[in-house]
């Protein structure tokens, strides 16, 4: 009798270690995941200056879009983080509106130095959407651990909670519009 409560207790402290291991490694993967979307914005920060200094010397009336896309890349910068995902959505807006600019003038179009900050920023852009994705991903999977018997038995008095997915404001959703 003895060696059975044994093997019923081993076999629950087992249980609870082996649920509370998974916990720890989707938090840490959904957290990771996020740190992953702020390397991708910072590399986007830090490019902008190059890509608005490139464009000033080609355009010279155009000066409201790069002031909006200094003002806009400062304002992400700021917010960062979960809370900086509609600055983030406008700034993307704003980038648009920045290669549109070349259509208008084709010696821009045609500098290498504009085309390579182009396809660097469009190929970051990519990354964001795929770490974004990704990271939502990861938060269901921790989320679905966190609420689901009988891992939500240890979830609750272990401190796991639910991730927030990352999400777009509506007016973030409609299309951009161009104008100059």
């Amino acid at each position: 009798m003895f060696i059975i409560l044994l093997i019923i207790i081993v076999v629950l402290a087992l249980l609870l270690m082996g649920t509370y291991n998974k916990l720890v490694r989707l938090r840490n993967g959904a957290e990771e995941a996020f740190q992953t979307i702020n390397v991708f914005l910072k590399q986007r920060y830090d490019l902008i200056p190059n890509l608005v200094s490139t464009i000033k010397g080609y355009t010279q009336y155009e000066g409201g879009v790069l002031e909006k896309v200094v003002a806009l890349r400062n304002t992400a910068m700021a917010a960062g983080g979960k809370d900086g995902g509609a600055a983030d959505n406008a700034l993307s807006g704003a980038l648009k509106s920045v290669f549109a600019l070349s259509e208008n003038y084709p010696d821009l179009k045609a500098n290498t130095e504009f085309l390579h900050l182009q396809e660097t920023l469009t190929g970051l852009e990519e990354s964001i959407q795929r770490s974004r994705r990704y990271y939502n991903a990861s938060a269901r999977d921790l989320n679905n651990a966190v609420e689901v018997f009988p891992s939500n038995l240890i979830a609750g008095p272990f401190g796991f909670k639910r991730m927030t997915y990352f999400e777009v404001d509506e007016t973030e959703k409609q299309n951009v519009k161009v104008q100059f």
